[in-house]
């Protein structure tokens, strides 16, 4: 089925067509893009007036937990490269059902969902409250989450997050609040990471909406062109830090979500032992030139088909990479090149890690929907998601 649409072509010339861009997504998740920006602002203003700095009351955790899937998942990722490597006690994410073993009273456990129904955080609070932790709930008011909350006595952040929208359209709404609790409890010491980060974080994601905004051009829209790129190509996408590692985990989900489109994702320093031998297989130097990869790929296709190859996609933050990261992304590029493979490399902007994660989360967003759209695919619903869902209960499991 994917062979079939390279046979077709991707549809370039829609991405210069406004008319034909609105009428491809009738859901409207461009504009939900560009709504990050206002959910950055809306969300840290919410958890400000309800009292998140309350926290502090009670002193340092010993731990902080983030509990949810799907897009609460990567919230969690997100949270711990924002808090970085200097954070004084671990974050963590936790994407199953109840608590791990070790969390207790002197912990901290955050449970995240968009639309509030999510049952791995409605179980976590459930067992958070048992244990005596300190909670906190974020999602949408009047749900599930909310409510359990107030039995629990946990502060409830609210998050504006569109009812029956795609939790995924919310991650800004989501992540901020979180990001609210951490420098609350004092965990958040660098200077950079401080109020005014969240304002460049906004500030970022309105130029991007700005420079990927439908009637910009294809060739001076960086959201197009990525797209265009990642076309037809089996994207490998390597962050060079935690913080890039996570902004790919959010771009391999957002591709899979909105364009139906897979990608392998991974981290340098592990990544250069561990995936290195794709370059060398079938989708990659052996792919070049009709070699073994041209059989490989003719019992799905007609003969002249053009094989499905990769492409090297490095996720870099040359402000916090390991000089040993730094030479292995080197490598990486020339032995691409040596093998004929593509590389993009998408370097992280900004003075503060919140800046620098909204830099490559927002131009992937807005990418993913590009892609799905040259596509032809409505990027908004998932049906494979409600397929794979366990029989219909007052609970679900997010994407």
């Amino acid at each position: 089925m994917v062979q079939d649409m390279w046979d077709a072509g991707v549809d370039e010339s829609i991405l210069d067509d406004v008319v034909r861009l609105d009428a491809a997504d009738p859901s409207g998740m461009l504009p939900q893009v560009a709504s990050s920006a206002r959910q950055v602002r809306e969300s840290a203003a919410l958890a400000r007036e309800v009292g998140v700095d309350s926290l502090a009351a009670d002193g340092r955790p010993r731990a902080v937990l983030v509990a949810g899937t799907g897009t609460s998942a990567a919230v969690g990722d997100a949270l711990a490269a924002v808090a970085g490597s200097r954070c004084p006690v671990p974050v963590l994410g936790h994407n199953g059902f109840g608590l791990p073993g070790w969390v207790g009273v002197t912990d901290v456990v955050i449970a995240i969902s968009g639309s509030g129904r999510d049952e791995a955080a409605l179980s976590a609070l459930e067992e958070a409250d048992r244990r005596g932790c300190r909670t906190v709930a974020v999602g949408l008011p009047d749900s599930p989450l909310a409510h359990r909350a107030g039995r629990a006595r946990a502060l409830f952040l609210p998050a504006p997050v569109a009812d029956g929208r795609p939790t995924r359209a919310g991650f800004w709404a989501l992540l901020l609040p979180a990001v609210a609790v951490v420098r609350a409890l004092g965990l958040l010491p660098s200077a950079a990471e401080g109020p005014e980060a969240v304002e460049a974080a906004a500030v970022r994601l309105e130029d991007l909406a700005v420079r990927c905004r439908p009637a910009s051009e294809t060739f001076i829209s960086p959201a197009k062109v990525l797209a265009l790129e990642l076309a037809g190509s089996l994207p490998l996408l390597w962050g060079t830090t935690a913080l890039t590692a996570a902004a790919a985990s959010r771009a391999a989900g957002q591709l899979a979500a909105n364009a139906g489109y897979p990608a392998l994702l991974g981290t340098l320093p592990d990544s250069a032992s561990l995936q290195a031998g794709v370059l060398d297989g079938p989708f990659g130097v052996r792919g070049a030139d009709g070699g073994p990869a041209e059989d490989f790929f003719r019992d799905r296709v007609d003969d002249g088909a053009e094989p499905v190859r990769l492409r090297l996609v490095l996720l870099r933050d040359q402000a916090a990479e390991h000089p040993t990261v730094t030479r292995q992304a080197e490598a990486a590029v020339t032995a691409a090149a040596e093998r004929a493979v593509a590389v993009t490399e998408l370097s992280a902007q900004g003075a503060s890690r919140l800046e620098r994660l909204a830099s490559l989360v927002g131009l992937f967003d807005y990418t993913s929907v590009y892609l799905a759209l040259a596509l032809g695919v409505d990027p908004t619903p998932v049906a494979a998601a409600r397929d794979l869902s366990a029989p219909p209960t007052p609970a679900v499991r997010e994407t």
